[in-house]
């Protein structure tokens, strides 16, 4: 299984259009450099007042989907 360590730093606002916007998908680039994307909802666990922040550990199946996602710190 494919995994990546992503640091998230997305505020209300972005959070806000994520899930109302068209795309309602994520896309940031991993601590080593890969570009990936994932969809928002799997973030809702840790939506506060102020956004998501925090380091999350994100894997995907051998065919590339969302397979989950823990928070790290």
């Amino acid at each position: 299984m494919n995994e990546i360590v992503v640091d998230l730093r997305i505020s209300s606002d972005e959070c806000l259009k994520l899930y109302n916007g068209p795309s309602r998908v994520v896309s940031t680039r991993a601590r080593d450099g890969r570009r990936v994307q994932f969809p928002a909802a799997v973030l809702r666990p840790w939506v506060l007042h102020d956004g998501v922040r925090g380091c999350f550990r994100i894997r995907f199946t051998p065919e590339g989907k969302f397979s989950d996602i823990k928070r790290l710190s």
